[in-house]
C-alpha cells in the first residue's frame, strides 16, 4: 500500500537515528532528499542502498504532482531533511498537504529536531512555549519582534550565526536588556555549546568570536 513516511533524521550525531527510521529508509521505493550528499553520507554510513530524489524548497512546487502520482500508483516514499523532521523550516509542508488532499496515508516517525533539547537546556518553563522558526529577514521583522515582546510563553527561534548577534541586538531593542536569553549551538556534536545570560551580556560575549554552525535562540517569555 502506498504511504508517505516522514523520516527524522540527526541533528549532528550519526547516532541519533531510530531503529525504526533505519529500516524505513531500507523499505521504501525512494528517498526524497533535501540535498543527496547529505542523506547519501547518512545511507552510507548505514549501508543503506536505495534510490533518492532530491526534494527541496527550489523544486518542491514542481515535483509535487509527479510525486502524488507515484505514490497514488502504489510506491512507498520516504522524506528526509539534511536533518532533523522533515515540514519543521525544512521541506514537507507541501507534499503532506497534498497526500492529505489525494487521501494518501502519511506515517511521521518520532525522532531528532533542535528545537526540544536547545528549550530543555534553556532552564525556561516548557510546559507552554511558542515556536517561531526563522524570523522573516527584512519585510515584516520588526513588526513580528514586536509582537513577540509581549508573550507570556517561552520563544523558540532558528537563527543564521551570521545574523546572531544582530537578532542579540533586536532582543534589547524590543524586548528590553534585561531579558534572559539561551543559546544552543551545534547540538550533538563535537563544538557543542550551550550559552545563557541577558542580550548584553551574550553580545559581550560573543562579539569577538567568528561563531559556526546551527544555532537555536530561546527567549524567556514576558513576567
Amino acid at each position: 500500500m502506498s504511504k508517505l513516511f516522514v523520516v527524522p533524521t540527526p541533528i549532528g550525531n550519526l547516532e541519533d537515528i531510530t531503529l525504526r527510521a533505519i529500516r524505513i529508509l531500507k523499505e521504501a521505493d525512494v528517498i526524497l532528499a533535501e540535498d543527496t550528499r547529505t542523506t547519501g553520507f547518512l545511507l552510507k554510513h548505514y549501508q543503506i542502498d536505495k534510490k533518492i530524489m532530491a526534494y527541496h524548497k527550489f523544486n518542491e512546487h514542481k515535483t509535487l504532482q509527479g510525486l502524488i502520482e507515484r505514490l497514488q500508483s502504489g510506491k512507498t516514499l520516504a522524506l528526509v531533511s539534511d536533518a532533523g523532521t522533515p515540514s519543521i523550516s525544512d521541506p514537507g509542508f507541501l507534499l503532506v498537504r497534498a497526500c492529505v488532499e489525494n487521501g494518501i496515508e502519511i506515517e511521521c516517525l518520532p525522532g531528532a529536531t533542535a528545537l526540544i533539547p536547545a528549550l530543555v537546556n534553556s532552564g525556561f518553563p516548557s510546559d507552554r512555549f511558542c515556536f517561531e522558526g526563522f524570523l522573516p529577514q527584512k519585510k515584516g521583522r520588526q513588526k513580528h519582534l514586536q509582537e513577540l515582546a509581549s508573550e507570556t510563553r517561552t520563544i523558540i527561534l532558528y537563527e543564521s550565526p551570521f545574523r546572531l548577534l544582530k537578532l542579540l541586538g533586536e532582543i534589547v531593542t524590543y524586548f528590553g536588556s534585561d531579558r534572559l536569553v539561551a543559546i544552543s549551538r551545534e547540538l550533538t556534536k563535537i563544538h557543542e555549546e550551550k550559552l545563557r545570560g541577558t542580550a548584553p551580556e551574550l553580545i559581550e560575549l560573543l562579539k569577538d568570536r567568528t561563531i559556526k554552525g546551527e544555532v537555536v535562540v530561546i527567549i524567556k517569555g514576558k513576567d
